[in-house]
């Protein structure tokens, strides 16, 4: 790992480099900018095609960046030499990491002076890995934060540096808990940059047995299992809300389920059978208990509450009805 004994008081006068991509990261980056820091070049992931024409897509990160005209560096990878000895080149005291989407091999890990450190949305050594807003969520953790770390060579599991924690309410969802990590994140790099040559600065090696891999989101996760429990469930509703949007199928048409709340159920109905359909809610049996759907989007449609669902009239989701589960061939 690179030399990390503290360099100067004045870390304003650190050379920063900023690698991210998405929105999250570039919170911390205008953080940064805010501040005056000396931000030196940022990286950030080639831009994609996206959207109907397939128009590539500068990231969030580029962006912003090129708003403050700060130089932009978009490699593949660190595979190829001229890469890295563009980063040396910069001469950086320190690279701040932040949903980078590329792993940094141990070479450019090591070419900042004080090396790199990464803003984790997640209090480590819980949720490694590559969703651990959406897994938290999930698995009905209670609370969850940002810790900034040390990197390392491993997935996540360099030495604690600052930890900030937040409460995950029963209102939150994936988006609502992403923007408030965004912000949280920023503010957990500041009071780390603060504290760089201060004994405050924590450098807490993590427990890999406690350690939880955060598996990266798919679309064929988002397929509902109705013989789950209904807390489970509405758990992973929120959770995915609003990417990549849980989801049944009916007759072949795929219904997206953005809202749901938890109902007592003591039927015994084939789990994913439509109980009641008002405008209050569409209840649907679960492998224990029951859910009652709020907000839903049917195909080539818009999302829309229930109530709007039912005044539409549209013949879907009728009592009596049975959804396809996950693992099923509708």
């Amino acid at each position: 790992m690179a030399d990390v004994s503290p360099l100067r008081a004045d870390t304003s006068s650190l050379r920063i480099i900023f690698a991210g991509t998405p929105d999250f990261a570039a919170s911390a980056l205008a953080a940064l900018i805010a501040k005056g820091y000396n931000i030196v070049a940022t990286y950030t992931q080639p831009d994609r095609p996206a959207g109907r024409g397939k128009k590539l897509h500068k990231s969030p990160v580029k962006e912003l960046a090129e708003q403050h005209n700060i130089p932009v560096y978009q490699p593949l990878n660190f595979k190829d030499d001229a890469d890295r000895q563009a980063l040396k080149a910069l001469d950086a005291d320190l690279m701040i990491v932040a949903a980078y989407g590329i792993i940094l091999p141990k070479a450019v890990l090591d070419t900042p002076k004080r090396g790199c450190i990464n803003i984790h949305a997640s209090l480590l050594p819980r949720w490694r890995g590559a969703a651990p807003i959406q897994r938290a969520i999930q698995t009905g953790d209670s609370e969850t934060g940002i810790t900034i770390m040390q990197m390392d060579e491993g997935l996540d599991t360099g030495n604690m540096l600052w930890v900030k924690k937040t409460p995950i309410t029963q209102d939150d969802n994936g988006g609502s808990l992403h923007d408030r990590l965004a912000d949280l994140g920023a503010e957990a790099m500041l009071e780390a940059l603060e504290r760089l040559d201060s004994s405050e600065l924590q450098n807490e090696q993590q427990n890999d047995q406690q350690a939880c891999y955060a598996h990266k989101l798919s679309k064929t996760d988002a397929q509902i299992d109705w013989s789950q429990d209904a807390k489970s469930i509405q758990l992973t509703i929120r959770a995915f809300n609003p990417w990549p949007v849980a989801y049944s199928v009916e007759a072949g048409e795929r219904i997206r389920i953005f809202e749901a709340s938890l109902v007592e159920s003591t039927g015994s109905q084939i789990p994913g059978t439509v109980i009641s359909k008002s405008r209050d809610g569409v209840v649907i049996a679960c492998g224990e208990g029951a859910i009652n759907i709020t907000k839903l989007q049917l195909p080539g449609a818009k999302a829309m509450s229930v109530s709007d669902f039912v005044n539409g009239g549209k013949a879907m989701l009728e009592v009596g009805t049975v959804l396809t589960s996950a693992g099923a061939h509708s």
